[in-house]
């Protein structure tokens, strides 16, 4: 029982970060990466919202998508899956951001 709430809770963050995905797809302003940073200059508002919703929904996904483990055994090592799969999940965001979704929209 107390897995399954654990599971529950996981994919309600995993949800979060699909929710922040979908707002910034449909947001006419240039949504803002870092936090508590001012939207940078973008040459093209419309294109850079939909990369940048489209970073995070991926991550969401995969976010909801590694958390599966956790519905095991805690006492497997499967429980190491969340643990480092967030860690290279939350690097590859932000590598995407800088590499790609940076160099191609920011001024």
């Amino acid at each position: 029982m107390t897995l399954m709430i654990a599971f529950c809770i996981w994919c309600l963050c995993g949800i979060f970060f699909i929710g922040i995905g979908i707002f910034c797809r449909q947001s006419k302003k240039p949504m803002g990466f870092w936090a508590n940073d001012k939207a940078p200059k973008v040459k093209d508002i419309k294109g850079y919202n939909r990369a940048l919703g489209k970073c995070w929904i991926t991550y969401g996904s995969i976010f909801i998508l590694i958390g599966f483990p956790i519905l095991f055994s805690q006492d497997s090592l499967w429980i190491l899956v969340p643990v480092l799969g967030t860690l290279f999940d939350t690097l590859a965001l932000i590598l995407a951001y800088t590499m790609i979704v940076t160099p191609r929209y920011i001024e």
